[in-house]
């Protein structure tokens, strides 16, 4: 499925950027960002209860926010891109190593 995984980290607070490097970090382990605090996570329901556990561990309920956006098995399709700043797709797009 594909989720679509927002967050908003306050860093004005003690330890704001490094919460904000760790939550990175973890979905970038699960997807590709594809703007600034916005990642596509196309993963199991298995493995989105492993990544939202771990997000859960890392951010401060009372200063930052997650948000998850299930667009489901066929997400891909309902994903219009515009503009610039094109991301690749790991699934369909060739991978040369």
């Amino acid at each position: 499925m594909l989720v679509l995984v927002t967050y908003d980290v306050s860093v004005v607070s003690e330890g704001g950027q490094r919460r904000l490097r760790r939550i990175a970090k973890t979905c970038l382990d699960y997807g590709v960002r594809v703007q600034n605090s916005v990642f596509e996570c196309e993963v199991e329901p298995a493995h989105f209860v492993t990544l939202k556990e771990s997000l859960l561990d890392i951010f401060d309920p009372e200063e930052d926010s997650l948000r998850f956006y299930f667009l489901g098995k066929k997400g891909r399709q309902r994903v219009e891109h515009l503009g610039a700043k094109h991301t690749d797709d790991p699934l369909r797009d060739a991978l040369i190593l």
